[in-house]
């Protein structure tokens, strides 16, 4: 729910990177870098402190923290495609940029978003678990990994699968996601497709 929430918002901030003057790119590239440089992990932590510990505290820290990631994966590809050829024929023939962003941007850059939401639904199990740990994330009675973890610590010598298999469905729930995310990476990109079937 965190990354779908925070997917509209990206894409829109993108967009509106894309769409301004060459300044306001400048500007606005600017504050979008300063948001994916902000350490995850501590902005989720902040918003989900300042909010109030709960599942939507956490999802909400999360969306935030995928906001200006999602609209720098945007700003790069879309300035890219807007160089093309049929970009300028769109726009001689007196198309808007905003029709030429909807019309030929968005499309092709579709399968690097979907690629990139994959990989963004492990970073979301891995910071929620970390929320719940530190307190701030999911509360009783609502069943979260992390906070397991954190309840299992202290009887970790005599019974130590309370943490072992929190932590397991942990690592292997992100690392599924994260090959999916590979696969999806490999079966849109041609060149990534052709080595794939070179091995």
């Amino acid at each position: 729910m965190a990354t779908l929430a925070a997917l509209i918002p990206g894409l829109a901030l993108g967009l509106l990177v894309v769409a301004g003057s060459s300044r306001w790119q400048f500007v606005m590239s600017r504050v979008v870098d300063l948001g994916v440089a902000l350490p995850g992990i501590l902005v989720a932590l902040v918003l989900a402190t300042a909010i109030g510990p709960g599942n939507v505290a956490a999802m909400a820290a999360i969306a935030v923290w995928f906001v200006p990631i999602l609209a720098r994966l945007m700003i790069g590809p879309a300035r890219q495609i807007l160089a093309y050829d049929y970009v300028e024929a769109a726009y001689a023939y007196g198309r808007s940029r905003w029709f030429v962003l909807m019309r030929h941007v968005l499309p092709n850059i579709r399968s690097l978003i979907i690629v990139q939401v994959t990989i963004m639904f492990s970073l979301a199990i891995n910071v929620e678990a970390a929320l719940s740990y530190l307190g701030v994330g999911a509360q009783r009675p609502t069943p979260s990994w992390g906070r397991m973890l954190y309840e299992g610590q202290p009887f970790i010598q005599d019974a130590p699968h309370l943490m072992i298999y929190p932590g397991l469905a942990i690592t292997l729930t992100v690392l599924a996601y994260n090959l999916v995310g590979d696969g999806m990476r490999t079966w849109f990109d041609p060149q990534q497709k052709a080595k794939a079937v070179a091995r």
